[in-house]
């Protein structure tokens, strides 16, 4: 763990948004749910690149974040999921597991097109997501 990685600390400070520990990541709501369903998924170990870690590891890291988006998927019911595995601003190897929906305004292009503002939800309505994606991964 790197003390000044944002995403190292993730699983620590946002405590009330995990969904669930996976063998070699973490996985939590995002707090912005501008996009229903937006969720993060970020390796244990601070990595920065896929070629990095060994080819089975890999391979079943890549196994959890589609497990995740297939819960994602039957969760909130998008026309698409997207994944985003940047590190630009946070060299840490993490997903954006985004659904997408056709009806959203800014549909179909990428979630940072432009800037939105950010949808907070009410304690009890991150617990319901995070109860329902929990339920769809078991």
């Amino acid at each position: 763990m790197t003390p000044s990685c944002p995403i190292c600390c993730r699983w620590q400070d946002d405590a009330d948004l995990r969904i669930t520990e996976l063998a070699h990541s973490y996985v939590v709501l995002n707090r912005d749910q501008f996009f229903p369903g937006y969720t993060l998924l970020f390796t244990k170990d601070h990595v920065t690149e896929l070629f990095h870690l060994e080819r089975e590891l890999r391979s079943e890291l890549m196994e959890d974040v589609s497990r995740v988006a297939k819960a994602l998927y039957e969760v909130f019911q998008p026309a698409k999921i997207n994944y985003e595995l940047l590190g630009n601003m946070a060299p840490h190897m993490h997903w954006h597991l985004v659904p997408r929906f056709a009806s959203e305004a800014l549909w179909p292009r990428p979630i940072w097109a432009e800037p939105h503002p950010e949808t907070h939800l009410a304690p009890e309505e991150y617990c319901r997501r995070i109860e329902a994606i929990r339920k769809a991964l078991s």
